[in-house]
């Protein structure tokens, strides 16, 4: 859902919740599509970011994940967090 993907992405960017694993299942789906949300977040173009979902999760790439990826990035462009507390990594 659009909180859960929210609350994580704010945890991913939260250095004090470091270190963090993101895993789901599979590893594929829902970690895909956080991982796709984070992406986009960091400036990542969505060719780069569908291509990246694609080769890891194989022959189970689902078109509404890719979509899903998409529309959240779209609904919040900007997820609220402290800049203080990002990553080296994030370039937001």
């Amino acid at each position: 859902s659009d909180e859960m993907i929210y609350s994580a992405l704010q945890r991913l960017l939260d250095v004090r919740f470091h270190p963090i694993l993101i895993h789901c299942n599979q590893g594929k789906h829902r970690t895909g599509s956080l991982v796709g949300c984070l992406r986009a977040m960091n400036h990542w173009s969505m060719a780069a970011i569908f291509d990246e979902y694609r080769r890891f999760a194989g022959n189970k790439a689902r078109r509404a994940d890719q979509q899903f990826i998409e529309l959240f990035h779209r609904k919040f462009p900007k997820v609220k967090t402290d800049p203080r507390h990002h990553p080296i990594w994030f370039l937001g």
